[in-house]
């Protein structure tokens, strides 16, 4: 049970020793001068002491007061931060999303206009790491396509969204050397490499390696025509429609698949359902084009 005076009484107190007047906090508290006095003189018989000393027309906290306006202050403090951060999220309620930096630039939000078409109402919350670095961090969805780092059991709950398929990238005029030119690996999915070579037979940029902790970066630096880099085939889209990267090799389907994985242990947003239900189709429909 516990033994603190009623919250109305603290308020009373803490308006009163800010203003050092009665009567401005009756003004912010919206009530008469006597009953802010009335609350007052409750809160001292419940502490068992005088909390002011008049000084001239309005009060000063004595020794017991400042110790007591020291606690309640702080804690009132904390309080209003909190709840004005409760109403931010209720305000902006929505589904938060984490996924890798790259697929986030080059294919969620370049698409989330058609999304917002069908549920404006919804809003996501994206948060973007290195493939490395994906985890749930307070995320109601992952959307990932290695989740080799995962438990079993988180595996086992993942909804396979669309089928992956890598292609080795590099400029057109980078194609003709690129077989035996520099190879651009992803510091943390390098296994990639060794998947599409399994799968093709094929073993090319056998001239030496550079590696950055980004898709992006790999990409960036295949524009750059410091070499050939293995990308899966939608976030290179444009560049490939643009003509300024070929892929001399094609793409092919490796054995993963992009999966969703919702947070486990916890209520979910009603919303989760539509929006996975919506990246399967809308990437189900780019696949088809």
């Amino acid at each position: 049970m516990r033994t603190l005076p009623p919250l109305s009484l603290l308020r009373a107190f803490e308006a009163t020793a800010r203003n050092g007047s009665v009567t401005r906090a009756a003004e912010e508290l919206h009530r008469t001068h006597g009953a802010v006095s009335r609350q007052l003189k409750l809160l001292q018989e419940h502490v068992g002491s005088a909390l002011f000393d008049k000084e001239g027309t309005g009060l000063k906290l004595n020794r017991h007061g400042e110790e007591l306006y020291a606690l309640v202050s702080s804690v009132f403090e904390q309080l209003e931060h909190g709840y004005a951060r409760l109403r931010a999220q209720v305000r902006g309620s929505g589904l938060h999303v984490a996924c890798s930096a790259t697929f986030a630039m080059r294919w969620l939000v370049p698409n989330l206009a058609d999304f917002y078409r069908a549920r404006p109402d919804i809003r996501i919350r994206l948060s973007m790491t290195s493939a490395r670095e994906i985890r749930t961090e307070g995320a109601d969805l992952v959307i990932a396509w290695d989740l080799t780092s995962y438990s079993e059991a988180d595996r086992s709950r993942a909804i396979p969204l669309a089928p992956v398929a890598f292609g080795p990238v590099c400029t057109p005029g980078y194609k003709r050397s690129a077989k035996s030119g520099t190879r651009i690996t992803h510091d943390f999915t390098s296994s990639a490499w060794t998947h599409w070579e399994t799968q093709t037979g094929s073993r090319i940029g056998t001239g030496g390696q550079i590696a950055f902790p980004h898709t992006h970066l790999c990409i960036e630096a295949a524009l750059s025509g410091l070499g050939v880099a293995l990308v899966e085939k939608r976030l290179v889209r444009r560049e490939l429609d643009e003509g300024h990267l070929v892929a001399p090799w094609g793409f092919t389907r490796l054995p993963f698949t992009l999966m969703a994985l919702p947070a486990a242990g916890r209520a979910l947003p009603a919303e989760l359902n539509e929006f996975t239900s919506w990246l399967r189709s809308r990437l189900e429909y780019q696949d088809a084009r």
